[in-house]
């Protein structure tokens, strides 16, 4: 999802997980301290003779779980953010019947995920309504990620996904302890709607490799992040936006009915979310004045919203975020703790 400049290489082991972070920095290490040695001798080009015969069969292996979708008749505009399902995705989706409409499909090697895919949708939304599609999907650039629009324009992200998913695996009872994996960030809308029809939200920390690790301590069949990164254990060990898809097409091709609809019942909480630069990042509740801040807060909002503090993990910033009923008012208490932590912990001028 990021732009070109902050493209790098993601390594799996053979298990489908992702290296640890201290093998990726020792690669790393190795790899800069010996392409400035130049001791690396560079290929001349690339061997892509296998390329069509490995496109193949991953296309195949991410269609073989669905046999009996059908989607003759379904118009569907695919942005695939200049980036790996330039070529793959409206393949895919045309395999199984669908009118594709692609943008964003031409990757020039400076175009990635720029004004497009999954972190800026608007184009998306407005093309589905110009085109009177049945539904958007937006890839981001390595295509771990898919979030929606349904057929009014508008954004189905990856909380509403989750809701759309928990209810027909539930309906199959597939949906194992009946408990769904999303993060501290996933807004407290999910975690009410998915309560009244008998699940659990089990939050981690921000990020899909917290998500993967409670799905394989819990067992359970499907977890993901507000940005649209959904992982099914049972499927794969890692996020895939056209997987992602096919298994929400699937949800609307078993129910017989649109976006807008299966989203029915999942109602957004206000939320607003503040980053405060800081000079340390010294544990909240060593702070006093913090800790009383946070307390008048989360004692107004009683059960009807929750207050989340946490840290940056690449920058100097506090983030503050908070949901509840009314806007205004976790404006101002969000607005209020902010200040408090500025002045406790506020980056020196």
């Amino acid at each position: 999802h990021n732009p070109v400049h902050d493209n790098g290489l993601k390594v799996f082991l053979p298990t489908g997980r992702k290296l640890e972070e201290s093998v990726e920095r020792e690669i790393e290490r190795y790899i800069y301290e010996h392409t400035e040695s130049k001791s690396i001798e560079m290929a001349d080009g690339i061997d892509i003779r296998r390329s069509a015969e490995f496109r193949q069969s991953y296309l195949r292996y991410l269609s073989a779980g669905f046999q009996n979708l059908k989607l003759d008749g379904k118009r569907i505009v695919v942005d695939c953010a200049n980036g790996a399902s330039s070529s793959l995705a409206p393949e895919l989706f045309s395999s199984f019947g669908a009118e594709v409409i692609p943008i964003h499909n031409t990757p020039d090697g400076k175009n990635i995920n720029l004004d497009c895919g999954s972190t800026h949708i608007e184009s998306l939304m407005r093309k589905v309504v110009d085109e009177t599609a049945d539904l958007g999907v937006a890839f981001d650039g390595d295509a771990d990620r898919a979030l929606f629009v349904n057929e009014n324009g508008e954004l189905v992200d990856g909380d509403a996904t989750l809701w759309a998913m928990a209810q027909l695996l539930k309906a199959h009872g597939g949906l194992k302890d009946n408990i769904v994996v999303a993060t501290v960030m996933s807004n407290l809308g999910l975690e009410v709607a998915l309560e009244s029809i008998g699940v659990k939200l089990l939050r981690t920390a921000v990020g899909d490799k917290y998500v993967l690790q409670e799905l394989l301590s819990t067992g359970t069949s499907v977890g993901g992040e507000q940005s649209g990164h959904i992982i099914f254990p049972a499927k794969s060990l890692v996020g895939d936006g056209m997987m992602t898809a096919l298994f929400l097409l699937e949800v609307m091709f078993e129910k017989k009915r649109t976006l807008s609809h299966l989203t029915e019942g999942f109602v957004r909480y206000p939320q607003i979310l503040i980053n405060v630069k800081v000079g340390e990042k010294k544990p909240f509740d060593e702070v006093p004045e913090i800790v009383d801040a946070v307390q008048k807060v989360e004692v107004e909002l009683g059960s009807s919203g929750r207050l989340l503090l946490r840290y940056s993990g690449t920058e100097n910033l506090a983030r503050v975020m908070i949901e509840g009923k009314d806007q205004a008012t976790i404006d101002r208490q969000a607005n209020s703790v902010a200040d408090v932590i500025k002045t406790a912990l506020g980056k020196p001028q």
